[in-house]
């Protein structure tokens, strides 16, 4: 499997799991929050409690700290379940009208259970502020945007979902081709097989978020990126025949992976490949950290490619900041803000982090190697909004299919009750 040019890579523990918003409260999101901050300190919340995210996390208050030194930075991180604990955190705080100045949120649909329950505010007029909207690419503005045009989030890097990472040792020693590419499932499937048959764990997976990562890249794979994002906008049936056949495809899947797997989180599957206790692995291309952090050298001991059948496609997500309703403190959120919107800041962060900035003004020369094709990705390929991650769907649409899936994959329901769970989760 080549290192392909038209790759991506980002840094982050993203998981969408566990988090139910109820309205609390009305109000229009974008009118005075009535918080009487003047911008002596912000408490930034986010799930960034460890390893390179923490690192990116830091880089981004040192150059907070240069911005703007009078603003004291308070770090609110919760650590643990992947971002499922900072979540369930923040939702009773939100609801108790306690919130954070600014959180981590995913971009997209992830959001609009906070617009719904107006608890976020409207942020248009800072990205006219900070110059933002020239600053990022047309179409992230453009899915960044809800539909009356309000934007409420300012993002601080861009991911991608559909990366498979292998271990080329394992599969030259089992006469695969570490530099083949897949066209399809059907020939990755083939290769998987003949691993299997030699007592080699083809696939590496965890727990159930990790599982919902892997049927998005499937049905992205088997749909293409016009019958995906059908999914989402309705305009493709989840209880077609194309769908049948790529959860099929998943449940093939599923058959070759590790059977420790839901007692494992996303670092420990990735691990499995750097190990050589399993031959491939896909995750957000946040895993290139974990290979990194360890001294394997991308082309020699790991490989990176998009998930057989989704080349030329960019599977997006985005972790992004917000401006709560009633923030104690709303001028050092809009501080924050703006440093996660500067070209500084962004640089900062996702040199550190592994993941690409937002911007389109950042020279590519300041970045990996591997982050400069996932510049050259971001640019070129037909982009697509993840699902795993919080752009595709609103969280109790996650959950539902989470939920669903979990059943599936320990046995509970078969592929019939499966669809039926994904289609009745999908029209909510």
């Amino acid at each position: 499997m080549r290192v392909n040019r038209r790759m991506t890579a980002t840094v982050a523990t993203a998981a969408v799991l566990g988090l139910t918003l109820a309205a609390c409260g009305g109000g229009d999101t974008g009118g005075d929050n009535g918080a009487e901050g003047g911008g002596e300190q912000v408490e930034v919340f986010t799930w960034w409690a460890a390893g390179s995210e923490k690192a990116g996390l830091d880089a981004l208050v040192g150059e907070f700290e240069k911005q703007h030194p009078d603003i004291e930075f308070v770090n609110g991180a919760v650590a643990g379940g992947a971002g499922s604990a900072a979540k369930d955190l923040l939702q009773t705080r939100l609801q108790a009208q306690d919130p954070p100045d600014t959180f981590q949120a995913h971009a997209g649909m992830e959001l609009q259970d906070y617009i719904d329950a107006a608890q976020i505010e409207d942020v248009s007029d800072l990205y006219d502020e900070f110059g933002l909207t020239d600053a990022f690419p047309a179409d992230l503005v453009d899915r960044l945007s809800s539909d009356d045009g309000a934007i409420y989030s300012i993002p601080s890097n861009i991911h991608r979902a559909n990366v498979v990472w292998a271990n080329p040792t394992v599969l030259e020693e089992n006469d695969i081709d570490p530099e083949a590419e897949y066209a399809d499932l059907d020939a990755w499937i083939a290769d998987l097989d003949k691993l299997d048959k030699a007592g080699v764990t083809p696939l590496s997976v965890g727990t159930t978020w990790t599982q919902v990562h892997l049927l998005e890249t499937v049905l992205l794979a088997d749909l293409g990126p016009e019958g995906y994002t059908g999914l989402w906008d309705g305009s493709t049936d989840w209880e077609g025949p194309e769908v049948t056949a790529a959860l099929e495809d998943f449940e093939t899947l599923m058959g070759y992976t590790n059977d420790d797997r839901d007692g494992l989180d996303w670092p420990e599957a990735t691990q499995l490949v750097i190990d050589g206790s399993a031959a491939f692995n896909v995750m957000g291309d946040w895993a290139v950290a974990a290979f990194e952090e360890q001294d394997k050298e991308l082309g020699t001991d790991f490989t990176a490619a998009p998930v057989a059948g989704t080349d030329g496609t960019f599977d997006f997500l985005a972790d992004s900041f917000t401006l709560p309703v009633g923030a104690p403190d709303p001028e050092g959120a809009k501080a924050w803000l703006e440093t996660v919107g500067s070209l500084e800041g962004q640089v900062a962060f996702n040199k550190a982090k592994g993941s690409i900035p937002a911007r389109t003004d950042a020279d590519p020369a300041d970045f990996s190697e591997y982050q400069q094709t996932a510049i050259d990705s971001f640019a070129n390929d037909t982009i697509v909004s993840s699902l795993a991650h919080g752009a595709a769907t609103p969280v109790a649409t996650l959950n539902a299919i989470s939920d669903a899936t979990s059943k599936f994959t320990t046995g509970a329901s078969d592929l019939a009750g499966f669809q039926g769970e994904l289609a009745a989760a999908a029209q909510g």
